[in-house]
């Protein structure tokens, strides 16, 4: 057997469409609902969904006559999000470290940690957010959402935080189908992205809170110039 590309392959394999049943993924609708406004998408654009998973927000958008492409490095991922796909959803096995696309899209969204923020090696990030920029038209946009350290240090009381290298540990159960905003400021602007506002937000509640340590997420919109 060949070794996954990266270490969230087995996971989603474990997972499958269990992954789907989780409280984080129930604010599809709301989330969708701000990302659409905050990034003055219509009806006709091209979105990238960059580590789409199962492919909830890919699909929420087509249904509102968005055209959205999702890719993701999990194959077990990808054939869940291709099943019942409404028309203009469309899916592809791809890693976001080696995206090739070259500005075809109007706008792109990685949420939820799809990609960004899921790495374990330096440089996989930049390499992501570089291949968004490139993906991206002149003026296009982006929605992205990352872990927000301060919340995880202040209330994660099971978890370790490494203040060395900015990371937190911690131990979870995940279920098979039986059952600091400067250095996003900086990762987003090497890229060649300008960054337009950061807020706080927590899965199904997203809006434009200035960030605080009070919520798990940030929320980052930049623009390609």
């Amino acid at each position: 057997m060949n070794e996954p590309d990266h270490w969230f392959e087995p996971i989603a394999d474990h997972l499958g469409a269990t992954y789907l049943r989780y409280a984080h993924t129930k604010g599809t609708r709301q989330e969708i609902d701000h990302v659409v406004g905050a990034l003055g998408l219509v009806a006709g654009m091209h979105v990238l969904d960059v580590g789409c998973g199962p492919g909830r927000h890919t699909h929420e958008l087509a249904r509102r006559g968005i055209a959205c492409h999702g890719i993701d490095i999990a194959e077990r991922f990808i054939e869940i999000a291709g099943s019942d796909a409404p028309a203009g959803a469309t899916f592809e096995r791809c890693d976001a470290r080696a995206m090739t696309f070259d500005r075809e899209f109007d706008a792109a969204i990685c949420l939820c940690q799809g990609a960004f923020g899921m790495m374990t090696v330096d440089g996989d990030d930049e390499a992501v957010l570089g291949g968004i920029a490139r993906a991206l038209r002149p003026g296009g946009r982006l929605a992205l959402t990352a872990f927000n350290a301060y919340f995880a240090v202040k209330y994660h009381g099971d978890a370790t935080f490494d203040a060395a290298t900015g990371v937190s540990h911690e131990r979870t159960v995940v279920h098979d189908d039986g059952g600091a905003t400067r250095e996003l400021r900086l990762l987003l602007e090497r890229a060649g992205l300008g960054v337009e506002r950061v807020s706080s937000v927590e899965p199904g509640h997203y809006g434009d809170d200035v960030p605080t340590t009070e919520l798990p997420e940030f929320l980052v919109l930049a623009r390609v110039p």
